[in-house]
């Protein structure tokens, strides 16, 4: 199985999954349900994280199709940009709805604020996200185009120019040696708010600091948020300016995977009933522990691949 492989299994799950968080958010609201604002917000969340191996193993399948017969470039290029777009906001609508939950936890409501955002963000990504699909599908299937579509020159679409911005942060387009240089040090600032919050939060599962409650601690979970939105950004800004660089790098499909199953811990801890019930003293049952101490084991693999991406895979 290759990058391609996954793109093609995953891909349509970002347009399918927003449309059905969307169906069940607005029937939240209107239903006045709880239950159903928890399930559609965690849906948010879940297609966020997986909008992320979608898009870059979306690079992976340009690259193996760009010379095939009946291959467009301008398609091709037309989608990426679109996808570019849509991934950005789905990123920020999974974050605004994980803010969404964790305030849910800490005060037993959403705000209608949160809600308002959430709603239109959301609705703006399944359209966006739609825009992507519908490019994407007509890349290999010029049966569904009109002689008049397949050979005008580029048309207008909702997007971002993926090639010009890689290209500017690796020094071209006015950019320089400080745009790189710039995005890793806000990554090195995001990978010590994210392990910072992450490792307090699990020591204290693990029975360290028992004089302070799991509640007094939950605080601290939007920092570790905000840790790992730099660090999404910043690695999106490494992957634009050289993505085979990335997708050619076994270590780095490593990394993603890790990342997704961390992140889905991460998720567990901000809306599981189990850990708010631990009070100061009180001891986590031994499953919570084993959660854990996995979360541990999760982020310190992922802090591996991460350093060991220049000397592993024969990538840089």
């Amino acid at each position: 199985m290759s990058l391609v492989h996954i793109h093609l299994l995953l891909n349509h799950f970002p347009v399918i999954g927003t449309l059905i968080g969307v169906i069940l958010f607005v029937g939240s609201l209107v239903g006045k349900s709880d239950d159903l604002k928890k399930a559609s917000l965690l849906i948010f969340v879940g297609i966020a994280l997986l909008s992320i191996p979608v898009y870059m193993s979306g690079n992976a399948a340009q690259q193996a199709i760009k010379d095939l017969p009946g291959a467009s470039a301008t398609l091709m290029s037309e989608h990426q940009n679109a996808a570019l777009l849509a991934y950005v906001f789905m990123e920020i609508s999974g974050a605004v709805a994980w803010f969404g939950l964790w305030r849910s936890r800490r005060t037993s409501q959403y705000g209608r604020g949160t809600l308002s955002v959430i709603l239109l963000l959301s609705i703006i990504t399944v359209v966006l996200m739609a825009n992507a699909a519908n490019i994407g599908g007509a890349i290999r299937h010029p049966e569904i185009l009109s002689d008049s579509q397949t050979s005008a020159p580029a048309r207008f679409t909702m997007g971002l120019n993926a090639a010009a911005i890689g290209h500017f942060i690796v020094g071209g387009a006015g950019g320089g040696r400080w745009v790189w240089a710039t995005c890793q040090t806000l990554h090195f600032i995001g990978l010590s708010l994210l392990m910072g919050v992450v490792f307090l939060v699990d020591l204290r599962v693990l029975g360290f600091m028992k004089n302070i409650s799991f509640a007094a601690l939950h605080r601290l979970l939007p920092w570790g948020m905000l840790g790992f939105g730099l660090n999404l950004f910043t690695g999106m800004c490494y992957f634009l300016g050289a993505p085979e660089q990335y997708t050619k790098n076994v270590t780095f499909y490593w990394k993603i995977g890790l990342v997704m199953i961390a992140a889905t811990n991460a998720i567990y801890f901000t809306v599981s009933d189990e850990p708010w019930v631990l009070r100061g003293t009180d001891i986590a049952p031994l499953r919570l522990k084993a959660i854990a101490l996995s979360a541990v084991a999760l982020w310190v693999g992922v802090m591996f691949c991460g350093l060991m991406l220049p000397f592993l895979g024969n990538a840089f």
